[in-house]
């Protein structure tokens, strides 16, 4: 057993898509799992999943229990971020607040334990929007905590349990007669399947990587095309529109005036036409790992016997 595989690893955000995909993969003999999430119903499938994974549920911009929890842990992995929403305050409080209330309970000790932080490529981004700016602090948060770390950025990612992104267009493309597509859909995109994304993790874990490491899509494809790609994984044959620009933006606009939380919003519209590449680095060999193809990825991702059935809550 390495040191690694007996230590304690405490997971944040852990509900949420890379959470639900990354435990499964990094379970071992020793290694003891501390999962925290905030969101009840996500936190009660994770709990039903992985029995033998310790839940916390808990709002990490507010002390509590899971802080001596932090105290103890060997590891942490960092992966709470709130992505989309109508309130700068959430983005705050979700990313910046909870981070700085984490990195205080896991120091409080006198201890430094290893932290793993799973950032974006969007501080690259020139997008300006509450998900950026939020995520640039985030990420500086954790350089500046004098803990030893690795930040990874990884692009837009899919997999099982994906419920903001390629796996809620997906649901809607089986409830809709038609699946609208915004513009003429060319769009260039950079999609990374979280199966790929988690091995990196793994791989950080073993070995204490250290530095900033970029993480995206080694295919770079547009928009439309990638719907068409996730119609064919699913087996399904709804017929894809493409909308104007505006009225799109004015359908979702619309949508936010009642809904608290919409799923897609008019600032990720906005994100989604703005015409940029990240950078693509050779992490298969740097992390010697396997990068799985795109349409493989998504068929995975949507064959899956038990993990394509379950959906996650917003």
């Amino acid at each position: 057993m390495t040191l690694s595989t007996a230590e304690t690893v405490l997971i944040t955000g852990a509900a949420g898509l890379v959470g639900q995909n990354l435990i499964p993969r990094i379970k071992s003999p020793g290694r003891r799992l501390i999962a925290v999430d905030k969101h009840g119903a996500n936190a009660a499938i994770l709990r039903r999943l992985h029995p033998d994974v310790e839940v916390l549920e808990a709002d990490l911009s507010r002390d509590g229990p899971w802080c001596e929890a932090a105290r103890r842990a060997d590891s942490l992995i960092i992966a709470h971020a709130q992505i989309g929403g109508l309130d700068r305050s959430a983005f705050v409080a979700n990313n910046q607040e909870a981070t700085a209330r984490l990195l205080k309970a896991a120091t409080s000790g006198g201890r430094a334990p290893y932290a793993l932080h799973i950032s974006s490529s969007v501080v690259n981004s020139v997008v300006q929007d509450w998900y950026v700016e939020s995520k640039r602090a985030q990420e500086a948060m954790v350089k500046a905590s004098g803990l030893p770390h690795v930040v990874l950025r990884p692009t837009l990612m899919f997999g099982w349990f994906d419920r903001k992104h390629l796996g809620w267009l997906k649901r809607f493309m089986e409830r809709t007669p038609v699946f609208p597509v915004p513009g003429d859909g060319r769009f260039r995109r950079q999609p990374l399947y979280a199966g790929d994304f988690c091995a990196v993790v793994a791989a950080c874990l073993e070995e204490r990587r250290s530095g900033t490491h970029d993480v995206s899509g080694l295919e770079t494809v547009d928009y439309i095309e990638l719907i068409r790609a996730v119609r064919e994984a699913a087996g399904l044959r709804t017929p894809i529109v493409k909308i104007p620009y505006h009225l799109f933006w004015l359908m979702l606009w619309s949508h936010g005036l009642v809904s608290r939380n919409p799923p897609f919003t008019t600032k990720q519209l906005e994100a989604l036409v703005t015409p940029e590449l990240f950078p693509i680095t050779n992490w298969p060999n740097e992390f010697r790992v396997r990068a799985t193809p795109l349409r493989t990825a998504l068929h995975e991702t949507f064959a899956h016997p038990e993990y394509s059935k379950i959906v996650l809550e917003f």
